[in-house]
């Protein structure tokens, strides 16, 4: 009934979907398997994509030949480019997506793709064979072969939904929570753990007062996420609302404190610690008389509203009289109340850098499984899983990204060898080369990666290529060019910079923190026609790297630096426990995360620098 499948891929939330597209993309014959094919790639929560490092995720996505980018282009209402006011570093881009057609759009895009079948039914246990996954077991008892499992379970893994003293096994609302695979996993040497996450109310649009509530619109000229010229920015957006909590709601709140699972213990997981719950937040922050509530719809053609900021677990008839002393929610109607979701996790300790467990050979794991949270984190482990499972199965080096090479890097790292206690979600500050990870370079620094395996195009490539070379041809034009008093003074005046008495090139104009290229251009008309026939984001990157030269240059030594240590391999059997002189901790925690290289020791947790030099003068032996 079934072929011998290159790779199977269970479970087709955000994780699922780019692993399979990846994998069939390199060429391998792929089986995604899902309990349900009416919501593959489900916005199961916030019906948004990116946001702070979030979008720097879907950028690198898109730059390395996934999906995520174009298919939120392509359901996309709404647009804004957060942190404009800070440095290019912060610029972080967003979108509030139609959830119906996001998840349409990845149907179609996977039905779409070659190489890649599909299968409804719970996958229930992996079949292993002498330590390897070679398949997996449904819920009828069907066995399908293949020759790797990549694992994206999402939040379905022995799930239960939360509403206040109300439990009821699911993996999300409506849906049922995967059986069988923890326990195996659990029985094959695996260390398993709980974690929570939770959703807030659903509400009729027409029952509110916008009067009330603060318009938030998309930015004027919107972006998008791709580099691709298949998606084109939006020409109209949905307006959003922000309206605040108060004393009365945080009051009708704390009626339920007693009933909430939160609060009486009947939820062990974990939550995420970015994300809280809106009783968790006036419990934490109880100095606050109010929080920020984001009005947010959930496609162009729906009522439908999602209520961003009130995620919460309690009775449902605590949420109703607390959400209608918002102001603009007096008269609100609810389509169905918040939850948490308790799901089992694996502590991604035990994988290896390429998201292979190191229990079990060709077996992955991929987004909430490994202790994330968002989609985008979700995404980028599916698909670097994908990439990987394809590689070892052609018999191939594995795909690594570094953690100067991109946030995916940092997360993979972070994941692997420091592991998580909460929900992980990424943050800019995570990121200690993040000048050098922008949103606007994602393309330059990873679309060469992503076409040497086969997965972005040959006219991606071209693109960045002719990209490159147009930025450097800029720059050094901007640098041979001058700037005549006479011409440019009365402009640099109104712009609050200091005149100047002599020629000086367009590149040091740039330099100067009040002046930008598009300023440069209202200057002088001679220089706009010239600077006009090079593209948008031509002109973005040179005045970023004319910016920032410096502190650019900064972080590329410090790579430099750094890079020795990652070139230095170390064997995966190697015996730690057999070297007397490694202090008791480090023994442990390096058995346990097995390194590949001296640079990933060296962020291992409680590893001190003793231990590496002992590790270094072994490994000289």
């Amino acid at each position: 009934m079934f072929p011998i499948y290159d790779v199977i891929v269970v479970g087709a939330g955000h994780a699922g979907c780019e692993a399979a597209h990846a994998a069939a993309k390199i060429g391998a014959k792929v089986l995604l398997c899902t309990m349900n094919m009416n919501t593959i790639a489900q916005m199961s929560c916030n019906p948004a994509m990116g946001g702070v490092a979030k979008g720097q995720i879907v950028r690198e996505i898109d730059a390395l030949g996934g999906m995520s980018g174009i298919i939120s282009d392509k359901s996309m209402i709404q647009f804004r480019m957060l942190n404009r006011s800070k440095g290019p570093a912060m610029w972080s881009p967003r979108s509030q997506n139609d959830r119906m057609k996001f998840a349409e759009e990845w149907r179609l895009a996977l039905e779409q793709t070659p190489n890649v079948d599909f299968w409804q039914e719970m996958i229930t246990g992996i079949l292993t064979k002498d330590g390897r996954a070679v398949g997996v077991r449904t819920g009828i008892g069907i066995e399908i072969r293949s020759k790797s499992v990549v694992l994206t379970n999402g939040t379905f893994l022995n799930g239960i939904i939360h509403i206040g003293e109300k439990k009821f096994g699911g993996g999300r609302t409506g849906e049922s929570a995967s059986k069988g695979i923890t326990e195996q996993l659990v029985e094959l040497g695996f260390e398993s753990g709980r974690m929570k996450t939770g959703t807030p109310p659903r509400v009729d649009g027409r029952s509110l007062d916008y009067s009330k509530m603060e318009v938030q619109y998309g930015d004027e000229k919107p972006e998008k996420f791709s580099y691709d010229d298949s998606t084109t920015p939006l020409k109209e957006q949905r307006t959003c609302w922000i309206t605040y909590t108060n004393k009365a709601v945080h009051s009708s709140l704390e009626e339920g404190f007693d009933r909430s699972p939160m609060f009486n213990g009947r939820i062990q997981g974990l939550g995420p610690r970015y994300c809280p719950s809106i009783e968790d937040k006036i419990n934490r922050f109880a100095e606050r008389d109010r929080h920020q509530i984001f009005v947010e719809p959930e496609g162009w053609n729906t009522v439908e509203m999602y209520i961003n900021g009130f995620s919460t677990s309690l009775p449902e008839d605590i949420q109703y009289k607390a959400m209608r002393q918002i102001p603009g929610f007096e008269n609100a109607k609810m389509f169905r109340p918040g939850y948490a979701i308790e799901y089992d996790f694996f502590p991604p300790t035990q994988l290896r850098l390429t998201l292979e467990t190191q229990l079990i050979e060709n077996l992955y794991f991929a987004g909430q499984i490994n202790g994330t949270t968002g989609y985008e984190e979700a995404a980028s482990q599916g698909l670097i899983a994908g990439i990987n499972a394809v590689l070892k199965v052609q018999e191939k080096d594995p795909f690594l990204l570094k953690r100067s090479d991109a946030y995916i890097g940092v997360l993979i790292d972070d994941l692997i060898n420091k592991g998580t206690e909460e929900p992980y979600r990424m943050f800019t500050s995570r990121a200690e080369f993040r000048l050098l990870l922008r949103q606007d370079n994602a393309d330059l620094r990873l679309t060469p990666m992503g076409h040497q395996i086969g997965l972005a195009s040959d006219e991606r490539l071209e693109k960045v290529i002719i990209k490159k070379e147009n930025t450097a041809r800029l720059i050094n034009d901007l640098k041979q060019k001058k700037a005549e008093p006479i011409i440019f003074n009365a402009g640099l005046e109104s712009l609050n910079s200091a005149t100047i008495k002599e020629k000086v090139s367009l590149e040091q104009l740039l330099k100067r923190p009040q002046i930008g290229i598009q300023d440069l251009m209202k200057i002088d008309s001679e220089t706009s026609v010239y600077l006009s026939k090079y593209a948008k984001d031509e002109l973005e990157q040179a005045e970023i790297q004319i910016k920032y030269d410096s502190y650019i240059d900064k972080e590329q030594q410090m790579v430099e630096k750094l890079s020795n240590m990652e070139n230095y391999r170390i064997p995966i059997q190697f015996d730690y426990l057999a070297i007397t002189a490694l202090s008791a901790e480090g023994k442990q925690k390096l058995s346990k995360v097995r390194p590949e290289t001296l640079g990933q020791a060296s962020r291992i947790s409680g590893v001190s620098p003793a231990d590496l030099s002992i590790i270094t003068v072994y490994l000289g032996r």
